[in-house]
C-alpha cells in the first residue's frame, strides 16, 4: 500500500490554473508594490522582535513598552514571519510562501470536495467560484495572517468530515489542534471553543459512543485559552486573550452611530471614548472600563444595535471587496479609507445621490472585477442555503458548517469585510460547489453524499 498521490490530468489542469492566477496576482502586486496593510507593521514588529529579542511585543521595543500591544497580535502568524526572517528580512519572500500557502488551500478544499464523489468535470465551477473571489489572491499578496488562518479553518473542517466518516477519535483531537493553531493566529477564533465542545458532544450522542473521551479531547482548546490567558496576566497583570477584545467593544458601536447620528457624531464617540481609556494609568483598569463600556451600550441599544448587528453581519456574504481591490492597485489609501473622504458606492446608493453614482462608474474601472464577484458572490450564497437544506447531506455536517460560517459573520458585524470573510470563503465555495454540480446533474449523488450518513 502506498500514500503517494498520483495527480491526473483534470488534477494537472486545476493545479496549473490556480497557479497561473496566482502568479498573475503576484505581478500586479511586484506592479502596485502595495503588500501592507494597516496592520501590518505590527505583525512585523513582533515578527522582528521574536527574532532578536524572543519579545512577543508588537511596538517598537525601543519606545515605552505598551501594555496592549503585549497581547494585540497573537503569536503564530508573527512566528511565521520571524522563522522567515532568520534567513531573510525580506517580506518579498514571505508572499511567495503565502501564494503557495493559498494554492494549497485551494487544492485541500478541492480534496475535501472529491471525499463526496464531486465529478471532477466540475472543476471548471469551483474555479469560476474561487477565480471570481479576488480577496483570495489579494490577500495571498498582502503581509497579512488571513491566509495561514484559512489553512486551519480548513484542517478543522477536513478533519471534522473524516471524523464523521471514519469516526475515530484521533480526528477529535486534529480538530481540536487545527482550532488552537487557529485561534493562535487571530483571536476572532478562541470563543469558538465553547462551540466546539458542544459540537463534539453532539456528535458523540448522534454517534452512539462514549461520552468520556470525547469530553475529555473537546476540553483540550478551552485548556490552551485558559494557559495562555494566564501567560497574558503574567505580563500584563490581566487574565485574558486579547487586548483586541477590549477595543472591539466600544469600536464595534462607531458605524452604528455613524448610521444613525452621522460621521461626526460617531468621530465625536471614539475620541471621548478613547480620550477616557487613555487617561486611566493601570492597563487591567483600562481594559475593564471598555469591556464595560461596551457591555453598557448595548444594553441601552439592545434591540436597535443587535439588528443594525445582524443587518451587516449578512453583507459579509455578499462584500465583493471593492476597498480591498482599490488598497491593492493603489487607487485608495489607507489614510482615505480611514477618514472617510470619498463618498463610498453604499453611501451613495443609501443617499440616492444618482450623479454620483454616475460619476462614480466613471472614475472608479474597479468597479467592473467588483460586479463580477458580485454576482458570483450572490450565486455562491444562494447555493450555500441549498447545501444547508440539502437531506441528502449528513445533518451534521450541514449543521456544522452552518454554525461555523455564521460565527464567523456574527463576529464580523457591522465591520464586515472580505477579510473577515476568507477563513471560512472556500468552506462556503465548497458548499456551493457541491450544490451546484447536484443541481446540474438533475439528479443527487446516492454514492458520495449517503454513504457518510
Amino acid at each position: 500500500m502506498t500514500n503517494k498521490i498520483v495527480l491526473d490530468k483534470r488534477d494537472n489542469l486545476f493545479l496549473g490554473i490556480i497557479i497561473f492566477t496566482h502568479l498573475l496576482f503576484l505581478l500586479l502586486a511586484c506592479y502596485f508594490k502595495k503588500i501592507y496593510m494597516g496592520d501590518s507593521s505590527e505583525y512585523i514588529y513582533e515578527a522582528l522582535n521574536i527574532k532578536n529579542l524572543f519579545f512577543f511585543y508588537s511596538g517598537n521595543p525601543a519606545m515605552p513598552i505598551e501594555p496592549e500591544l503585549m497581547t494585540q497580535r497573537q503569536p503564530l502568524y508573527p512566528l511565521f514571519l520571524s522563522i522567515v526572517y532568520v534567513f531573510k528580512i525580506n517580506n518579498w519572500f514571505i508572499i511567495i510562501l503565502q501564494n503557495v500557502l493559498s494554492i494549497y488551500n485551494i487544492f485541500y478544499c478541492r480534496k475535501i470536495i472529491l471525499k463526496f464523489n464531486f465529478n471532477k468535470q466540475y472543476d471548471w465551477l469551483l474555479l469560476l467560484l474561487i477565480i471570481s473571489y479576488p480577496a483570495q489572491f489579494i490577500n495571498a499578496n498582502t503581509i497579512t495572517p488571513d491566509i495561514l488562518l484559512q489553512t486551519f479553518t480548513l484542517f478543522y473542517f477536513g478533519n471534522f468530515i473524516s471524523l464523521i466518516q471514519v469516526k475515530h477519535p484521533k480526528y477529535a483531537i486534529k480538530m481540536g489542534l487545527a482550532l488552537i493553531a487557529g485561534f493562535m493566529v487571530k483571536p476572532v477564533l478562541y470563543p469558538f471553543v465553547l462551540f466546539h465542545i458542544v459540537i463534539l458532544i453532539v456528535y458523540a450522542v448522534y454517534s452512539k459512543i462514549k461520552l468520556q473521551r470525547i469530553v475529555v479531547i473537546a476540553l483540550i482548546p478551552l485548556i490552551a485559552v485558559l494557559f495562555y490567558n494566564y501567560w497574558n496576566y503574567t505580563r500584563t497583570q490581566k487574565f485574558h486573550f486579547s487586548s483586541n477584545q477590549a477595543f472591539n467593544a466600544i469600536y464595534y458601536y462607531y458605524p452604528f452611530i455613524s448610521n444613525n447620528y452621522g460621521a461626526d457624531s460617531a468621530n465625536r464617540f471614539l475620541l471621548k471614548e478613547r480620550t477616557i481609556i487613555a487617561s486611566i494609568p493601570l492597563y487591567r483598569d483600562r481594559y475593564d472600563y471598555a469591556n464595560n463600556r461596551g457591555i453598557q451600550l448595548l444594553k441601552e441599544n439592545f434591540l436597535s444595535y443587535s439588528f443594525f448587528h445582524i443587518k451587516n453581519s449578512f453583507r459579509i456574504f455578499f462584500e465583493p471587496g471593492k476597498a480591498e481591490i482599490d488598497l491593492f492597485t493603489g487607487k485608495l489609501t489607507y489614510s482615505q479609507l480611514y477618514s472617510k473622504k470619498q463618498a463610498g458606492f453604499y453611501y451613495l446608493i443609501k443617499t440616492k445621490d444618482w450623479s454620483g453614482i454616475f460619476r462614480y462608474f466613471q472614475t472608479n474601472l474597479s468597479i467592473i472585477p467588483v460586479f463580477i464577484a458580485l454576482l458570483f458572490n450572490f450565486i455562491r450564497t444562494i447555493a450555500m442555503v441549498y447545501f444547508f437544506f440539502n437531506k441528502n447531506i449528513n445533518l451534521l455536517l450541514r449543521l456544522f458548517l452552518f454554525i461555523f460560517v455564521f460565527y464567523f459573520a456574527m463576529a464580523a458585524g457591522p465591520i464586515a469585510n472580505t477579510r473577515y470573510f476568507l477563513p471560512v470563503s472556500l468552506l462556503v465555495i465548497f458548499a456551493a460547489t457541491l450544490s451546484l454540480s447536484m443541481l446540474m446533474e438533475k439528479k443527487l449523488d446516492n454514492n458520495g453524499l449517503k454513504s457518510i450518513k
